[in-house]
């Protein structure tokens, strides 16, 4: 397993959580046991995850809260 990618999210023991758009493009977040966030697309759940540090989680969150992201949903 790279330090940043699962190669098969679904091979993680995890309760995924799931942030959905309403027309079934969501993203599925989960907490690991080491402080890391696994995120995924519901659309692959065998797919890749990426692997966040809780540091990058709260940079991330912090951005999205101040709005720095709006254009991309345009």
């Amino acid at each position: 397993m790279n330090e940043h990618v699962v190669n098969n999210a679904s091979a993680l023991d995890v309760e995924w959580e799931s942030a959905s758009t309403g027309d079934g493009n969501c993203f599925e977040f989960a907490a690991l046991g080491d402080g890391r966030t696994a995120v995924r697309t519901s659309k692959a759940p065998n797919g890749p995850a990426l692997l966040f540090s809780a540091g990058e989680v709260a940079a991330l969150l912090s951005s999205v809260r101040e709005g720095k992201f709006d254009h991309l949903a345009q």
